[in-house]
């Protein structure tokens, strides 16, 4: 059943049932995925590797948020030197590359010049249908790079694409947005805690 299917009798029943819904959908995220997702990630750290991130809208805010998360939260306290990157934060490429090539290719076109084989593409995308993520996502699993899809609804075609598709068993784009954003926390906060002295855990904020 969609959720909301019905105008809420007021606005704490709405919370009420909002926050029921995001524990729900946080449940229904593989957890063998969550780990195979971290693997791949902290491979890429090791190896010096890059990782780039893409979205739309909400989506974009999410990628931007990742390379902060990885570049600053996960780098700190540990000898991690992530090389993380939003494709959806430069909006001067973005722009150029909407206007003289095609809004499909905004982030294709970045990670052809951009990536290299061994690298890793995190798209995230409610859908997993966006046309420019979908892209990204061939270019970057045709190229020799690891692809990990966080997505909703049914999917969409890049959960197919992906090496690990993270997939949100809801419906309704701020429930899938709040647990997509609770994964990316979860990816930075694991190998930051992984790589650092346990001693230093108490003392530290997260």
């Amino acid at each position: 059943m969609t959720f909301p299917d019905k105008r809420p009798t007021d606005i704490a029943a709405f919370a009420e049932a909002y926050f029921q819904n995001v524990a729900k959908a946080a449940g229904s995220v593989d957890r063998a995925r969550i780990a195979a997702a971290a693997a791949i990630v902290e491979d890429a750290h090791r190896r010096g590797s890059a990782i780039f991130a893409c979205g739309n809208g909400g989506s974009a805010a999410i990628a931007n948020h990742l390379m902060c998360d990885h570049c600053k939260g996960a780098a700190t306290d540990t000898a991690l030197r992530p090389r993380v990157h939003s494709l959806s934060a430069n909006i001067e490429i973005i722009t150029a590359i909407a206007n003289d090539v095609s809004y499909a290719d905004i982030f294709a076109y970045q990670v052809r010049n951009l990536a290299r084989p061994g690298d890793v593409l995190v798209t995230i995308s409610s859908s997993g249908d966006s046309e420019n993520i979908v892209r990204a996502a061939d270019v970057a699993a045709s190229g020799g790079m690891k692809v990990i899809a966080l997505t909703g609804f049914d999917g969409g075609r890049s959960a197919r694409i992906a090496d690990v598709n993270l997939h949100v068993a809801a419906d309704n784009y701020g429930v899938i947005e709040d647990v997509h954003q609770s994964l990316m926390h979860i990816l930075a906060q694991w190998l930051r805690l992984a790589h650092m002295d346990p001693a230093l855990i108490p003392q530290r904020k997260f």
